[in-house]
């Protein structure tokens, strides 16, 4: 099974790419860039969060209890709340996230369980559209994948370590196939990751946006050209 530093080196790895990529061959915005992929490469040890050393819990908490209530300034904006009050909006959720939903999942996780699935890694992108700040549905799909790409590198690299060469041939680990995965044995889990799907899905189709936008772009109209089509017609 590979370690912690293996998985977030490796997830770093994918996100710089993501972002590299994004910025070089489709004018991303460099603040939208620098979002993706650093939520790639933290996503990398989310599925780790039910894991025994509750290393990865602990960071996974810590940095979303830090980044989430940044992400909602612009929600709490919206909603006329005054400078004091956003402030202490923050550190509720700064609080909730940090304390309550952590040890919930420290309590009620198991190693290895629904965490590790795909569906798992869908609602964990789903999330982040849904946090990510903005009007432009396009680049707040692409800070999902972000996510997305940080959590699927996790579980395959687990696939990856769970197959070893004994003796001049291939061996499967008893751990083969508990990473990939979209159900569990325990139906009680499978369940409520279903619905838990279900309703992530169901908000991300309402297609709420933010309030002010993160497209801050580098060169206006270059961006717009890019991520926009046209509707000008060539002259005869």
């Amino acid at each position: 099974m590979a370690g912690f530093k293996t998985h977030i080196s490796f997830s770093g790895i994918m996100g710089i790419g993501y972002a590299g990529a994004a910025y070089a061959f489709y004018d991303v915005p460099i603040p939208t860039c620098v979002l993706a992929g650093g939520l790639c490469g933290v996503s990398g040890m989310m599925p780790d969060v039910d894991s025994d050393s509750g290393v990865p819990l602990r960071e996974s908490m810590a940095f979303a209890a830090a980044v989430v209530p940044m992400m909602l300034m612009d929600r709490f904006r919206a909603l006329g709340l005054s400078p004091e009050s956003m402030i202490l909006a923050g550190a509720g959720v700064y609080l909730i996230v940090r304390f309550i939903v952590a040890e919930a999942l420290r309590k009620y996780t198991v190693h290895r369980g629904m965490f590790h699935s795909i569906p798992a890694a869908i609602i964990a992108a789903q999330l982040a559209f849904l946090l990510a700040p903005g009007e432009d549905v396009r680049l707040r799909i692409y800070v999902a994948g972000g996510v997305l790409l940080g959590y699927m590198s996790h579980l395959v690299l687990d696939e990856f370590y769970s197959v070893k060469m004994q003796r001049g041939r291939l061996r499967l680990k008893k751990s083969f196939g508990s990473a990939v995965k979209i159900f569990s044995a325990n139906c009680g889990r499978t369940s409520r990751l279903t619905r838990s799907w279900r309703s992530s899905l169901s908000s991300c189709s309402k297609n709420p946006v933010g309030c002010s936008s993160i497209t801050t772009r580098r060169s206006g109209p270059s961006v717009e050209r890019r991520w926009k089509p046209s509707n000008k017609r060539p002259a005869p």
